[in-house]
């Protein structure tokens, strides 16, 4: 069965180095959590690192490629299909399980998030959680089709990895409201985070992390908010990011080193995406990108997206 959901096509480059320029700040050891081998999800995911998050409907099926590599997977059935390849299909409920691949010394863990299917939704709720209605298709384009499944956010599944440097954790609505919450991720979106995170530290920033201010949003808090109904937050494909390592202090570190907290920290860590993601061996990560200044609720802070086309705004000279 082919997935349904419409992403855009995701080829990676498993041993990439990337190196940037040295800045003057902490340096210090940066695991990137990269494999010693790639895993291709459905030929157009392709998975460098020891663990990553996909996201599929009750009964769908992934088709897994890698050579010289046993798989077992916690739950749903895994089949050989060929040298090198498998398909698994998911359990019958939502939930999650695991799907490993082993080499002789490294292995490749998917956490997949069985969702919820988006017909689960009743007069805008889940469960008693709002999420809202989404809106008809900007332009008609196929990148803002309302998603097909929500993952459950909950108590015992906060800490599970999405990706080696982030959490499921950071990235709900910030709407009120108990557990369970639900969320729509892209495997794009963790991909170009981790991606970027790894360039920052070749650059010479330390940060084990990026703090997300803003993650999903769903649609009724995104419309609360004032923000524009086709944001690509609702879609689960951007992120609102910054670095708060040095100090500790909830606001954005002094990137540029001029001394001062202040938009040109995020015009910074925007540089460095643009140098990053304009190499030719990335440009298929291409997406939108938005520098903030500080207002009285919040530091500066980059919006970065997986929208699979070029856009910019905010951006200082």
């Amino acid at each position: 069965m082919k997935i349904r959901r419409v992403r855009p096509s995701i080829r990676l480059v498993a041993a990439a180095v990337l190196v940037g320029t040295a800045f003057a700040g902490h340096v210090g050891a940066f695991e990137s959590g990269r494999a010693s081998f790639a895993l291709a999800v459905n030929d157009d995911l392709v998975i460098p690192y020891r663990v990553l998050a996909v996201y599929v409907l009750p009964g769908e099926q992934l088709r897994l490629k890698a050579d010289g590599v046993s798989g077992s997977a916690s739950a749903g059935e895994l089949i050989t299909t060929a040298a090198g390849t498998w398909q698994w299909t998911a359990p019958a409920s939502p939930g999650l399980e695991t799907v490993t691949f082993a080499a002789s010394q490294d292995t490749i863990r998917l956490n997949v998030f069985v969702m919820h299917p988006a017909a689960s939704v009743k007069d805008g709720q889940l469960n008693d959680y709002s999420i809202g209605a989404y809106p008809a298709p900007l332009r008609g384009d196929r990148i803002y089709l309302a998603p097909d499944g929500f993952i459950e956010l909950n108590e015992s599944n906060a800490e599970i990895e999405l990706s080696p440097h982030f959490r499921l954790g950071q990235f709900p609505s910030k709407q009120a409201g108990d557990l369970p919450k639900y969320l729509v991720l892209r495997e794009a979106l963790l991909l170009k985070l981790e991606l970027l995170l790894e360039h920052v530290n070749d650059s010479g920033i330390t940060a084990d992390a990026f703090t997300v201010m803003s993650g999903y949003r769903t649609p009724v808090y995104n419309r609360g908010i004032g923000n524009g109904q086709h944001s690509r937050h609702i879609y689960g494909g951007a992120a609102d990011i910054y670095i708060d390592v040095a100090p500790n202090d909830g606001i954005m570190d002094d990137l540029n080193a001029d001394g001062r907290l202040d938009f040109r920290d995020a015009q910074h860590l925007h540089r460095l995406a643009e140098e990053l993601f304009s190499r030719p061996a990335h440009r298929h990560l291409q997406g939108g990108r938005g520098v903030y200044r500080s207002t009285p609720a919040h530091g500066p802070f980059l919006h970065i997206d997986a929208r699979g086309v070029r856009a910019r705004w905010g951006l200082i000279p």
